[in-house]
């Protein structure tokens, strides 16, 4: 068996809107480790969804290859689609059955005999701490919940690729934990992970490798630390006593050290680039700040945030919440044939 689970090479994916022919994914390489968690990170409509879609067969690729354990996705497609599972952004169970309804269904389709699909779907309850809310229907469960069981549903006949399609959008942040406790376990038993993600945190708790994707290109790729590491040396995160002076305190740190400061949804705080050779600029930012009246009780210097990475290669930062693909990614339109 092939080292490499997923393997891409130049994907291209065109759509049509409004007669204009829109460019989702513009020669995209990928090479996915088996047994690695690989994300793709990248704000709404910069080609994540259509990558993902591209490789499960749910859509044709218009230019280049891909590979899926050894399978290609357009020649060899039944093979690559019962090899893998798919977890999109919408919950794709049905939510009047409930859970345990939705499973078994499930893993009859698939083949299991009547005593096989009940202990399969028992034991898969049981991993995501469902069982006690095996018997309601989907539609009474919390949103964690409901991405569980979708978790669930696309392991009835345990992948080894797993695509998660942004799996924690719009969770709280207990589930999740949940969720990454759950793919870390995944991958620990040898399945493959490719993960899409607006979360920072996300790509930096889980994912071995990433590739930064905007406009439907890869612009960077690399371990956390060496996409961190390639933006500079450091970066020092500042908390204010005053959320009022942020703006102030912003004007402040850009003039001392010369790099745009990123703000953080907390109005406290900010965190900015320290470039290579700015060991007296760090050392003179905390005399600036007070001689202009801005109180910083809490001051750190570390590596850059995935954050300072994203704002350094794009020009913008991610958002703060996370949503669905819009328009450039996957859009309702009429594929172009070519």
């Amino acid at each position: 068996m092939s080292e490499l689970a997923v393997e891409a090479t130049g994907l291209v994916k065109h759509f049509t809107t409004r007669k204009q022919v829109t460019k989702a994914v513009d020669g995209i390489d990928l090479q996915i480790p088996t047994g690695s968690v690989f994300g793709l990170l990248g704000p709404n409509g910069a080609g994540k969804t259509t990558v993902v879609r591209m490789l499960a067969t749910l859509l044709r690729p218009d230019g280049g290859s891909a590979r899926v354990l050894g399978h290609d996705v357009v020649s060899d497609a039944d093979a690559v689609r019962g090899a893998v599972g798919l977890t999109g952004q919408y919950a794709s169970v049905d939510e009047d059955l409930t859970g345990t309804e939705n499973l078994l269904m499930l893993a009859r389709l698939y083949g299991f005999s009547g005593v096989a699909a009940r202990q399969r779907v028992e034991g898969l309850l049981e991993a995501f701490s469902l069982s006690d809310a095996g018997a309601r229907q989907v539609k009474t469960y919390s949103g964690g919940m409901r991405r569980r069981i979708d978790l669930a549903a696309s392991l009835v006949l345990a992948p080894r690729v797993l695509f998660l399609d942004e799996p924690t959008t719009g969770l709280d942040p207990r589930s999740r934990n949940q969720v990454w406790d759950i793919v870390r376990v995944l991958v620990a038993d040898g399945a493959t992970v490719l993960l899409t993600t607006q979360y920072l945190e996300e790509a930096d708790q889980l994912a071995d490798r990433i590739s930064v994707i905007d406009h439907g290109r890869v612009i960077a790729e690399g371990t956390s630390t060496e996409l961190k590491q390639s933006v500079g040396q450091g970066a020092v995160a500042l908390r204010l006593a005053d959320a009022g002076q942020r703006a102030v305190a912003a004007a402040v740190v850009e003039k001392v050290l010369g790099s745009e400061p990123t703000l953080p949804t907390d109005p406290y705080a900010l965190t900015a680039r320290v470039p290579d050779d700015g060991g007296d600029a760090v050392a003179a930012l905390l005399p600036a700040l007070s001689e202009a009246g801005i109180a910083v009780p809490e001051f750190s210097l570390g590596q850059p945030s995935l954050d300072e990475v994203f704002l350094t290669l794009t020009g913008k930062p991610l958002p703060d919440d996370a949503g669905t693909e819009t328009a450039g990614d996957a859009p309702r339109a009429e594929e172009v044939s070519r």
